[in-house]
């Protein structure tokens, strides 16, 4: 335990991106917990999940922690943590792995629940939104091992509702189920904006990266080749430079020239002059980082009568002001953004099923934590009980009081 312990000790030392140097003496301490192989190295595991904020020097040392794992369950939970460790945003996830698990316990629970009469559908609830994805999959295995049977298809037969579609959703990735939203956002007649708008607009580069490649794997088609073919005009220019992924990546160092040079050309490109020289707001908006953009904003109320937003208002309309809008509330606060999106949508009766649906499976084990606190400094309420007196309910399942 005292090994873990050091470990753990160093790691506070180290989080918030510094050298790779300064990581050397944690390594070594992780390499010895690995080959020591004691049960409290799955506790090491939990903990970091649950505290690791921005800690990108690690990940190669996960990486050869992999290799040094010899079951097959600590690799994948270790692969977990790689994926999270490697974000270049933090994690606030309400859906975390589940620190006693055993697949093929959880995988009988499962099918004796589905057998029930009348399905007991609580023990399904309680299992699957309490594991992290890689859980829920390695309970899915050892399913189809026991009954010979694939387990979404037998969760598909005996849920229904809300409740199949939250459960289902579980069952994919995240980036799974963000590919089968916006395949579904323009599949046969019309083009569900909204969602598009949504999903494209709000995703880092990491995760619309990702996207793409399961997008690929999935319907074996391009992406950006869908929403060429789906969308028009400056609409679809702005979503495709989104797919083509060319943001920056965040930087210690703070340009101030290059701050003002971009709050000056979204100025001179919109409110100054007569029309919009939409280009140049698009590849400012698609190729700068976020923090960039944040000061970009600020600075541009020294030049503008009206803030970003006010200025995409009265310079673009229809979908290229929702996007527009959408880019610049998730620049300066996406947890907010989402959490008044969940607002918005359950303020009107029996109607935005899908957004719920879609921002709680998306974001549970992303920063669903996040939202829901910002949902409470926004509405003076909480997400969990307001989802609880709604029609809703099936929808708390990835929140956990």
């Amino acid at each position: 335990m005292a090994l873990v312990s050091e470990f753990l000790g160093q790691l506070t030392l180290n989080l918030g991106g510094v050298s790779t140097a300064r990581v050397v003496r944690p390594r070594q301490v992780l390499y010895a917990a690995l080959r020591s192989q004691r049960a409290t190295v799955r506790s090491l595991l939990y903990f970091l999940y649950f505290r690791t904020v921005a800690f990108s020097p690690a990940s190669q040392t996960v990486k050869s922690a992999i290799l040094i794992c010899s079951t097959a369950a600590m690799c994948a939970s270790f692969r977990f943590l790689l994926l999270n460790l490697q974000s270049s945003e933090p994690k606030y996830p309400t859906v975390v792995p589940f620190p006693d698990f055993d697949p093929d316990k959880d995988a009988a629970r499962i099918e004796t629940a589905i057998k029930t009469k009348g399905v007991d559908e609580q023990t399904i609830v309680d299992i699957l939104t309490k594991r992290s994805y890689p859980q829920r999959r390695e309970i899915a295995f050892a399913y189809e091992k026991r009954v010979k049977k694939d387990m979404i298809s037998a969760l598909k037969g005996a849920l229904s509702g809300s409740l199949e579609s939250v459960i289902l959703g579980l069952m994919k990735s995240t980036a799974q189920f963000d590919a089968t939203e916006i395949r579904a956002s323009m599949k046969g007649l019309g083009t569900d904006e909204e969602t598009l708008i949504e999903m494209v607009c709000s995703r880092s580069n990491d995760e619309l990266m990702e996207i793409k490649k399961v997008y690929k794997e999935l319907f074996k088609k391009d992406l950006a080749k869908d929403v060429a073919g789906d969308t028009s005009g400056n609409f679809a220019k702005l979503l495709l430079a989104l797919v083509e992924t060319k943001r920056d990546e965040p930087s210690s160092v703070v340009d101030y020239e290059k701050i003002d040079q971009d709050a000056r050309a979204l100025y001179e490109a919109g409110v100054k002059r007569k029309g919009t020289d939409v280009a140049t707001w698009i590849s400012i908006m698609s190729e700068r980082s976020v923090p960039h953009l944040q000061k970009v904003f600020e600075r541009y109320k020294s030049y503008s009568p009206y803030d970003m937003k006010e200025s995409i208002r009265k310079e673009v309309k229809g979908d290229l002001e929702k996007s527009f809008l959408t880019l610049v509330e998730c620049f300066e606060n996406k947890q907010l953004y989402f959490a008044s999106r969940l607002s918005d949508a359950m303020k009107s009766k029996g109607a935005k099923e899908k957004v719920v649906t879609r921002i709680m499976v998306s974001r549970c084990e992303v920063d669903l934590m996040k939202i829901r606190s910002e949902f409470k400094k926004q509405t003076g309420k909480s997400l969990y009980q307001t989802i609880a007196v709604s029609d809703y309910r099936p929808f708390n399942l990835c929140i956990h009081a």
